[in-house]
């Protein structure tokens, strides 16, 4: 049941100018309605609705027109103006369509007057020449050609000036892109426009073939061929140049090939073209001179496998794949295209490239198909699924199915759906039952471990080509096995789209093979009894996903078997209730129950008055100790099919019921849950009760309320009032002072889910409204939950009272406001951080009152009543400025005073909470629409002015060396002077116990103040609030630590809230703007000083979320100099990271402090459509940092660059940008391991953590050696390839340093490391096939390393050992490990070397086991041979 909102459709209305009027008006007649006055009123109308249905009625009016009405100087006026009108109307307006739509009917004898004023409109565009209104015309040409008969004649008729003008435009585009290098806004712009002409020129080839078809036009003086060798010329340098949008070089290849099919001659040809330039085997000779001179780029040897890719894809759409119509050539073609894509896959390893890969090959596959249906039978033979092209995609598919990026796994699916398809049309006609192919992948598949995605979607693939039966007669157990998966939410949809698609093809083949229902029972003690047993018994996760997932698409598929579940559980309800830990049969009856009424499957009406169900069974379940059995009880009653089903009055009793006893529900899911429940149930009362009042209203459809509800409308109106009445009853009642937060969260949830709902649109009566429920003593309830500790109920509570506010203030005394008023101001400067966050929201309730200035402000600030008179001011604006005026004085007053004595600031008046108030009172304001400007400007320059001086005072104690304890080690003389004027105050003792042993501010210091207060310029509030007797405060340093950083907390979020919501002064003369560019500057500077130079945690993390703020609006900005800043910037910090200089300030410890924030705001500011130029440059120069140093002359670059790395792997943001890296920094990570410096190797570890993570992905489960995070060595290696030889190499290494004769414990510093990786990694029976990557080098090493004298590496060596060694080869492997022991006689016995290799032996044929592989004759035979050898070493266990 969901809300849909109706979605209101803008059209913008257009209009003619005076001459155009004027000649309208001459043609109109008053007497009678002609076109000329029909256009003339449509155009004077000003909503663009109306004017679609008067542009519907010309047609209809032209038809009844006479033959001779042609030769009427009124009828060419009134088209020409419909053309001039058809073409300044922009590509989205509706208009557009509407009208093209319309003239598609025009009547015969006005087509050709049609075309000349269409012609002559459209060459009147032709002539533009301003470069930027190019998209214009190229969105009218476009629209010409698509669905529009008059369009395509029109450009018919100007075909050349039509190709002239687009080769103009590719190529003007091209340079004025080429001059705008670095401008980022006016090169996307320009990127789409480029987009769009290709687009066109490509519809034009396409769509007026008759234009082009022949050889009239194949000779250098004809204009149109000359226009098509440019616009190919054009192709072939977009499609080579990198610098532009991926989307326009794969356009390009399109293009490219489409334009070659045009020109080139002899078309049978064209295959053997395509494939030379593909393959590199490009000839000179026999390739036309006009190729060459256009295309000579694309005639070298090598090409770049991104060009390869495009080429690819424009022959694979471009060509003509059906009837065999390319012949033998063609069919060479397509081969030789999967084996260049197939390669290509183990070079692109970009996110964007792999997912055109992923989408091409696909491509590949349906032109396959296409290919197969007239295809010879030597194409059948290299396309059958035992195919040695078959067999690479299958290595894709298992390398690709788990990718992270979901578009490639979803190609990937699609690909093997096709390819079974392909071997499908390969062997039609073959009697050969069952086919060894499918029999052959259903055996692998099943062979996986149920962890694998792929598996799923696979598996449903083959079943339906070879049905459900087929795969349950090798193993009758799946469907249980596949449920006993549902307890990982990840694999749950995977696996319930599989049991989806094998019950239904089960189901049809049942249908199909018995005439009778007597299969039913069969049916459902395969697929519904192991449901039920689990629904019952299974734990919590498992049966929640088996509900959401399995349990509504079983019932889709056969909804009958409702009454089998309702039958078998309601026989066991009674007896198995269930428990906290599992949901029972009444549990399981309640699950079934709701998920079938949520679906429409029951009427709960029904099952009731048939005694199916009783009232007391589903009370029961609403207070069932088990969580999920109260949510399902309560889903019963709140979801149905249709969203304006009555409630029923038991329904509304067994509501109130369920509120008395699960309001204070300890956990946030099923808060959340009961919250949207009960929002569907009134969403429900709302929709309902409109029904009923247009029923009450039309008293004819009485008689139809009466057969389906026995009740009157109005009774059961005042029913749904009176039940909205008690629940709100019930809500406000338990949101007494010291309720517990669940209780106040789910109360003030769910009262603000009846304000929304029951809120009151224009011309619609409401069955209630919360307004009226309301109370003074309410309105101070809901203001009480503003100083809860918890911010969520803050939040719920103001939103609450915001959609109140009207009946709040009404409510609320003058008094009363003052008072919270005070409170408010009083809370801001408490020491409590929680406080402020209080007086935020007081405050933002406060400023919608319209009285505020003069009940409150008035005594703080001067009032200015001329405000009043201003009518366009709103209330907000006026009293938030007021607001922040207030709290702007004060907090000026108190850094006066936090600059003689930090300390005294930290006891009495942290200054925190006032630039937390502003901040607050900034987000709520609709900045782009201010009446009070300039006011505004001056606030803004006051705020970043304040915000400087606050830092200053504060940023000595966050930048100090120490900032945990305050001692100073800084070098430079200023920070160190200043640092030394705060220890003064707070005196540290050099003990332990200085940490919790407070500081008492004794009497003097009042005494310091108050002098100091003597001489300040206005009267400080905050000093008349706390009165004259001050109490003695205890001080830590924590205290003065904790009020510095979140001072520059707040400081940086008010910055980077500054810039990210005030619309920008571009220049000096435009007024609109309220803050400048040189105050946007400076903002960079100081986020740059304070993000390189703090050292507390708590500062440069915080100053980092509003820096992103900054970044993110200098990104879009239009000024080029603010838009180049990030980039400058960086170039600079990575600059001064490299050059070592001993003067430099960045920190080198804490990580690199907030170097690595620094960096990845800058970097996720790129846009995420460009090239991320600047990600590249930044990861190359940070892998060449991170690389060892030959020279120890300074490891602090290569310390930063580790940190970063570690920052930028980590970030979500970057995603799959970073992954082409990740080889790179698994090689700095190992190779920093072995640097002699400890910072190299911390960093190296924490980067290595960072990346196994990236790799692997999140540690989901508490079991170290868990498959769900791991990947087959086949795939690791395919997405890695560099770092086949870079671990090969490393473990050579490792292995030359553990000899075995010496006694000393020598171990490698990597080992660990490279065990690790390989240990993460595990073998799948699809290893061995098509791939280039062979594992057998690397288990010589792997088995060297079960030697090491240290436990845990011979523990990881013996997991590692099993991905590499391949499944036919274990017994082998194995055998030769057990000959491998020592014999009695040896001289030499090393009891670590035989644990090593038993570990190995153990592990091998555990994995052998566990992976489920039949049993073969020739594994049999080896492990006969195994047994044998071990009885030979049976001593080493008796001795």
């Amino acid at each position: 049941m969901v809300l849909k909102k109706k979605k209101e459709v803008q059209v913008d209305a257009f209009f003619l100018d005076q001459q155009q009027l004027e000649k309208l008006q001459g043609f109109s007649r008053a007497e009678e309605q002609n076109l000329a006055s029909l256009l003339l009123r449509c155009a004077q109308l000003s909503n663009g609705i109306q004017q679609i249905q008067c542009i519907k009625q010309i047609i209809p009016l032209m038809k009844k027109m006479d033959q001779n009405s042609a030769c009427d100087p009124m009828v060419k006026a009134c088209l020409d103006i419909l053309g001039k009108t058809y073409f300044s109307l922009d590509v989205k307006n509706p208009l557009k369509k509407v009208l093209a739509s319309s003239l598609n009917g025009l009547p015969e004898q006005f087509w050709k007057l049609a075309v000349q004023s269409f012609v002559c409109c459209l060459r009147e565009e032709l002539k533009t020449t301003n470069i930027y209104l190019y998209r214009k015309v190229l969105d009218n040409l476009a629209s010409c050609l698509e669905d529009f008969s008059l369009g395509r004649a029109t450009i018919k008729n100007l075909f050349e000036e039509v190709l002239q003008f687009l080769q103009k435009t590719l190529l003007d585009i091209q340079e004025e892109n080429r001059q705008n290098h670095g401008n980022r806004i006016v090169q996307t712009q320009l990127m789409h426009d480029l987009l769009t002409a290709i687009k066109v020129s490509m519809m034009l080839v396409q769509k007026l073939q008759e234009n082009i078809q022949g050889s009239f036009w194949k000779h250098q003086e004809s204009v149109v061929w000359q226009s098509m060798c440019s616009l190919l010329k054009s192709s072939t340098n977009f499609l080579m140049d990198a610098t532009l949008l991926q989307t326009v070089q794969t356009t390009s290849g399109l293009a490219f090939i489409l334009f070659t099919k045009a020109m080139y001659e002899p078309t049978e040809e064209l295959p053997s073209l395509v494939n030379d330039l593909l393959l590199g085997l490009m000839k000179h000779t026999g390739v036309p001179v006009w190729f060459m001179s256009n295309c000579e780029t694309l005639c070298m040897e090598e090409l770049p496998d991104s060009v390869l890719l495009f080429l690819c894809h424009g022959a694979l759409a471009m060509l003509d794949w059906k009837n065999g119509s390319m012949g033998e050539n063609g069919e060479k073609l397509l081969l030789d295209i999967a084996s260049v894509l197939l390669s290509l896959s183990s070079e692109l390893k970009e996110s964007s490239m792999a997912m055109s890969l992923s989408r091409i090959l696909a491509i590949w596959t349906n032109s396959a198909l296409a290919a197969l249906v007239s295809g010879s039978l030597n194409l059948k033979m290299k396309l059958n699924g035992n195919s040695d092209v078959s067999g690479k995609l299958l290595e894709y598919i298992y390398t690709h199915w788990e990718h992270p990026l979901d578009a490639v796994r979803h190609q990937t699916k699609l690909i093997f759906k096709n390819l079974l398809q392909i071997h499908q049309t390969t062997i039609t006609g073959s009697n050969e039952k069952p086919d060894p192919f499918f029999a052959g992948l259903i055996m692998h598949l099943l062979s996986l471990e149920w962890h694998v995605k792929g598996k799923y979607v696979s598996l449903g693939s083959l079943v339906e080509c070879v049905g459900t039966e087929n795969i349950l007669q090798l193993d009758r157990t799946i469907p249980v096995q596949i449920l006993d998966v549902m307890n990982d939410q990840s694999l749950a949809p995977y696996a319930s789209d599989l049991l989806e698609t094998m019950f239904t093809n089960h189901k049809a083949h049942f249908t199909l093979s018995f005439q009778e229902s007597t299969w039913i029972d069969q049916w459902h003690d395969i697929w519904v009894s192991p449901l039920l047993v689990i629904l019952c018994e299974g734990n919590h996760d498992q049966t929640t996903y088996i509900i959401d997932y399995y349990l509504p698409k079983l019932l889709k598929c056969s909804p009958d078997s409702l009454s089998y579940m309702i039958r078998i559980l309601q026989a066991s309800a009674s007896a198995n209730l269930g428990s906290h830990s599992t949901r029972g049969a009444l549990g399981a009856l309640m699950a079934c129950l709701r998920t079938a009424r949520a679906h429409g499957h029951l009427e709960l009406s029904n099952i009731m008055s048939n005694g199916l169900v009783s009232t007391e069974c589903i009370r029961q379940g609403l207070v069932h100790q088990h969580n999920q059995v109260c949510i399902d009880a309560l889903g019963l009653l709140c979801e149905t099919h249709r969203s304006t089903e009555i409630v029923s009055v038991e329904e509304m009793e067994l509501i109130k019921f369920f509120m008395l006893y699960n309001l204070n529900s300890q956990s946030p899911s099923v808060r959340q849950q009961i919250n949207s429940l009960l929002r569907k149930l009134f969403c429900r009362i709302q929709e309902s009760s409109q029904v009923l009042y247009k029923l009450e209203q039309n008293k004819t459809k009485q008689e139809l309320l009466e057969n389906s509800a026995k009740r009157h409308p109005l009774v059961i109106l005042q029913q749904y009032k009176d039940f909205m009445s008690s629940i709100c009853d019930r809500l406000f009642e338990v949101l007494f002072p010291g309720s517990s937060h669940p209780t106040r969260f789910s109360a003030l949830t769910i009262l603000g889910s009846v304000a929304e709902i029951f809120s009151v649109p224009k011309g619609q009566i409401q069955v209630f409204q919360l307004d009226q429920e309301i109370d003074s003593t309410r309105v101070q309830t809901l203001i009480q939950c503003f100083t809860s500790t918890f911010e969520e109920v803050k939040v719920l509570a103001f939103v609450l009272l915001m959609k109140l506010r009207d009946v709040a203030f009404n409510l609320q005394a003058s008094e009363n406001l003052d008072l919270l008023f005070q409170a408010a101001m009083d809370l801001s400067t408490s020491t409590k951080p929680y406080d402020c966050v209080t007086a935020s929201y007081l405050l933002n309730f406060l400023v919608h009152h319209k009285g505020l200035q003069c009940i409150c402000l008035g005594k703080w600030i001067e009032y200015n009543p001329q405000m009043d008179e201003n009518t366009s001011l709103s209330t907000v604006e006026k009293n938030t400025l007021a607001v922040i005026k207030l709290l702007l004085m004060n907090v000026e007053e108190e850094i006066f005073q936090a600059k003689k004595s930090l300390l005294q600031a930290a006891a009495s008046f942290p200054m925190y909470g006032r630039v937390h108030c502003i901040t607050g009172a900034l987000q709520q304001l609709p900045l782009n629409n201010l009446t009070l400007v300039a006011e505004w400007k001056e606030m803004v320059a006051r705020l970043i002015l304040m915000s400087y001086k606050l830092s200053a005072v504060v940023s000595p104690v966050v930048q100090s060396s120490s900032p945990e304890g305050l001692i100073p080690m800084d070098s430079d003389s200023e920070s160190a002077d200043r640092l030394q004027m705060i220890l003064h105050e707070i005196q540290p003792q050099d003990t332990n116990d200085y940490f919790v042993q407070a500081k008492t501010l004794e009497e003097h210091c009042k005494v310091e103040t108050e002098k100091l207060a003597e001489h300040r310029p206005m009267e400080n509030i905050c000093t008349e609030m706390r009165g004259k007797e001050r109490q003695t405060c205890d001080v830590t340093a924590q205290m003065v630590l904790v009020c510095c950083w979140r001072s520059m907390k707040e400081v940086s979020l008010l910055l980077g809230t500054l810039c990210k919501l005030l619309p920008l002064q571009a220049t000096s003369e435009t007024s609109a703007g309220l803050i400048t560019v040189e105050q946007v500057k400076n903002i960079g500077d100081y986020f740059k000083h304070h993000l390189l130079q703090s050292r507390h945690r708590g500062a440069f993390e915080l100053a980092y979320a509003g820096f992103v703020q900054l970044t993110e609006m200098l990104s879009r900005c239009n000024s080029e100099s603010l838009r180049k800043m990030p980039e400058q910037w960086l170039t600079c910090v990575l600059e001064e990271i490299k050059s070592c200089d001993p003067s430099s300030t960045l920190c080198a410890t804490r990580r690199s402090a907030g170097i690595p924030f620094y960096i990845q705001a800058l970097l996720a500011s790129e846009p995420k459509k460009s090239k991320r130029d600047l990600l590249k440059m930044t990861m190359k120069e940070l892998i060449s940092l991170a690389a060892p140093l030959n020279k120890s002359s300074s490891v602090i670059p290569q310390v930063h660059a580790l940190n970063i790395l570690r920052a930028l792997f980590r970030d979500t943001r970057l995603g799959e940008n970073v992954m082409p890296y990740v080889a790179d920094g698994i090689q700095a990570a190992i190779l920093g391991f072995m640097s002699p410096v400890w910072a190299v190797r911390n960093s190296s570890t924490l980067l290595f953590s960072a990346l196994i993570t990236r790799i692997f992905g999140v540690k989901r489960g508490k079991d170290e050696n868990s498959k769900k995070n791991r990947m087959t060595g086949r795939e690791f290696f395919s997405r890695f390839p560099s770092l086949y030889p870079f671990l090969l190499k490393q473990l050579e290494v490792v292995t030359n340093t553990l000899n075995s004769e010496a006694e000393a414990l020598k171990i490698h510093p990597s080992l660990f490391l490279l065990l690790l990786i390989l240990g993460r990694l595990y073998p799948s029976p699809m290893d061995g096939m098509h791939s280039a990557l062979s594992m057998a080098p690397f288990v010589p090493f792997i088995i060297r390393c079960g030697h090491s004298p240290v436990y845990r590496s011979r523990e990881m060596s013996g997991r590692a050992l099993v991905p590499f060694v391949m499944v036919n080869e274990v017994p082998q492997t194995v055998l030769s490990l057990v000959e491998g022991l020592p014999d009695s006689t040896s001289p030499c016995i090393r009891q670590n070397n035989i644990h090593g290799t038993l570990l190995q032996v153990f592990h091998l044929l555990q994995s052998y086991l566990e992976s489920k592989q039949l049993i073969r004759s020739d594994f049999q035979q080896g492990l006969g041979d195994i047994i044998t050898s071990i009885g030979t070493k049976l001593w080493l266990a008796k001795r």
